[in-house]
């Protein structure tokens, strides 16, 4: 087994691997990543894809990709392939990892990096991000079947207004996310938060590329308040399959969080994705944010896996 730079690779090579990799998507999440794949592909025959692959006799059968984002790595995905023994499986996911992570930490002007490694579940590659300093987040993936649940949820207090998402919004709900996550253990987690900057360009991966599926506007509302027009809510919503929809932001300011808007939100986006023939919702949330997961499993939301955030500061 060698490990290789992945810039040297087409996406031929890496085409069989990535096969695999949508199909234990689907399985595990009911994650359609074909679109995800795609880009992918697209940025190895540009040959801009930093990352290393695993090779055995010619082939890719693992691979692990980051990108920089100014003074940040982002990891952004570890795939071996399944077959042989566990342990060779892990051992091999752990060298991808200690090479990408020496890379990053070694990169000229790099002094954060951040992975979300969805598919893997809590502690399962988490040996090489402690051993370089890394702090570690548990969070939950959790899941809802939208037609097992009736429409139920609070009036909407009347000094409050429900619409749907407008991309006239942008300006306005990135300063909701940074006023949102100030001092919340989710800004340790994803820095974008903490800035205005940082939250534009997070609304921006949302909405406009499909690293979390296909940004959908009919599922996503903001919530103001009638007399100021304030905006002092919001919830974003992806298709990551042609019958899932995957919440990807939900927020309400600090001083909003007793009035059941966070309910009512949810309410809106589940009735409006059983209208449209949707059967599964989904989402992640940090362990640590109690409030956040007692509030989805009253609504009916189940935790299905727990995936691990790693961050290092330089």
């Amino acid at each position: 087994m060698e490990i290789l730079d992945l810039r040297h690779f087409s996406s031929a090579d890496l085409r069989p691997l990535l096969e695999d990799e949508i199909a234990m998507w689907g399985r595990l999440l009911s994650w359609d990543y074909t679109t995800s794949a795609e880009m992918i592909l697209r940025y190895m025959d540009a040959k801009i894809l930093p990352g290393y692959a695993a090779i055995e006799r010619g082939s890719i059968y693992g691979y692990s990709f980051f990108v920089y984002e100014q003074n940040k790595g982002v990891i952004g995905d570890l795939f071996v392939r399944e077959g042989g023994r566990d342990t060779d499986r892990h051992e091999v996911e752990e060298q991808l990892l200690t090479h990408v992570i020496e890379t990053l930490q070694q990169s000229p002007g790099i002094h954060r990096v951040e992975a979300q490694l969805l598919a893997h579940r809590s502690g399962e590659v988490s040996r090489p991000f402690l051993q370089q300093g890394f702090s570690r987040h548990p969070r939950v993936f959790m899941n809802f079947e939208i037609g097992q649940h009736a429409q139920s949820a609070p009036p909407l207090p009347a000094q409050f207004e429900i619409r749907p998402w407008s991309e006239q919004e942008y300006q306005s709900a990135a300063a909701l996310i940074t006023a949102a996550y100030r001092g919340h253990v989710d800004s340790e987690i994803n820095d974008q938060y903490r800035t205005l900057t940082g939250s534009l360009r997070f609304l921006n991966n949302i909405v406009r590329f499909p690293g979390c599926g296909n940004f959908d506007a009919q599922a996503s509302f903001v919530v103001c308040q009638r007399r100021t027009r304030t905006l002092i809510g919001l919830i974003l919503c992806s298709q990551v399959r042609p019958d899932v929809g995957h919440i990807t932001q939900v927020c309400v300011l600090p001083e909003y969080r007793s009035a059941g808007l966070g309910e009512a939100m949810m309410a809106a986006s589940t009735r409006n994705l059983r209208g449209r023939g949707f059967r599964f919702m989904s989402l992640t949330v940090t362990e640590a944010n109690d409030r956040a997961i007692a509030l989805y499993k009253r609504i009916g939301f189940e935790s299905t896996r727990v995936f691990d955030a790693f961050v290092w500061e330089g």
